[in-house]
């Protein structure tokens, strides 16, 4: 499922999977970074195209790679939260999930060099029980989905194939990548591609906030 049914947002309103608006903006973001060499090339891509994204990072890799975290952050890119260590929702208990949330945040606020605190945040897999929702939300998170999945992770389909999957990009969509070493090889074809497609159809690019 590349293009979110309007049905599942209506069911699940109380996460954001798309920012509405009237100036054509969408928003680029990547999941489970930092990572050596791939998110390093992502941050050149976009100052090359003059874009600021949302970068959803684990925990765990901040703490490996904390000079990449920084440069992110001084390059003007939002972050959010991507659990510590990339756990699913569905199959952990809540209060497991919720306390892996709150140390990835104390690893973004002390790793951050003006002690960035972040709410947002971005289940992996996409997948979150409705507790933890209402968990995170009294926490004063903001659950961030998407409207175009692009699945450079899946390493099932070729780079052309997720080049394909952006095409359904709309004003207001947020866009899903990942930077990664699983998403290499297709993010590396259509990142670039894709950037070019979207600025061409009029799209301006922001960031979440």
């Amino acid at each position: 499922m590349v293009k979110v049914p309007k049905f599942i947002k209506k069911i699940f309103y109380n996460q954001v999977w798309d920012i509405p608006n009237a100036e054509n903006k969408i928003y680029l973001t990547f999941d489970d970074g930092p990572t050596p060499l791939i998110t390093e090339w992502v941050l050149d891509i976009l100052e090359k195209e003059n874009i600021k994204a949302t970068f959803f990072c684990i925990g765990n890799n901040i703490e490996k790679y904390p000079e990449i975290f920084k440069k992110t952050i001084k390059a003007g890119h939002s972050i959010g939260n991507h659990t510590f260590n990339h756990l699913k929702g569905w199959k952990t208990a809540s209060k497991r999930y919720v306390e892996n949330i709150d140390l990835c945040s104390t690893i973004i606020q002390q790793s951050a060099i003006d002690r960035h605190q972040s709410l947002l945040f971005r289940p992996p897999y996409g997948k979150i029980k409705p507790n933890q929702t209402r968990l995170l939300r009294l926490k004063g998170f903001k659950i961030i989905m998407w409207d175009v999945l692009s699945k450079d992770y899946d390493q099932a389909i070729s780079p052309e194939k997720c080049l394909e999957n952006t095409k359904r990009t709309a004003s207001g969509s947020i866009l899903v990548f990942h930077d990664s070493l699983k998403a290499q090889k297709n993010l590396e074809y259509t990142l670039p591609k894709a950037i070019k497609l979207l600025k061409e159809k009029g799209f301006v690019f922001d960031t979440i906030n």
